[in-house]
């Protein structure tokens, strides 16, 4: 039996002080600010058959040609790749790539305080 445990849903605690909320909020609004570059997708290896008759991944099921590194992401619904030919190619869309995950949580978070503030605000 497994058990998989989804650490996006567990919240931590929320402050219950106004002025610890809002600094809070600063901090994050702070840490967006520093992220620099960033953008959605992924970036992962692909290894592709050539389609040449005589090649060895034509004669042989598991042969494949690659790895050849990928970012996708999303356009109009539409998944749209990039091939990264080098290593500093990969490298800078991947640090591009998690600072977007970051920039997710800490929207996320930022949206979790703002609310909490809302609700402590007197009318």
């Amino acid at each position: 039996m497994s058990v998989c445990i989804d650490y996006m849903q567990i919240e931590a605690p929320m402050p219950d002080s106004q002025s610890t909320l809002e600094q809070r909020r600063s901090q994050i609004i702070f840490e967006i600010a520093q992220l620099g570059d960033f953008r959605p997708g992924s970036v992962h290896p692909q290894f592709r058959r050539c389609g040449k008759p005589n090649c060895a991944c034509a004669r042989d099921l598991n042969a494949r040609h690659g790895p050849l590194m990928r970012l996708s992401r999303k356009i109009g619904g539409k998944t749209v790749q990039d091939t990264l030919s080098d290593p500093a190619q990969v490298r800078q869309a991947q640090r591009e790539v998690d600072g977007f995950r970051r920039f997710q949580a800490l929207s996320s978070e930022l949206l979790q305080v703002n609310q909490r503030i809302c609700q402590l605000r007197p009318v």
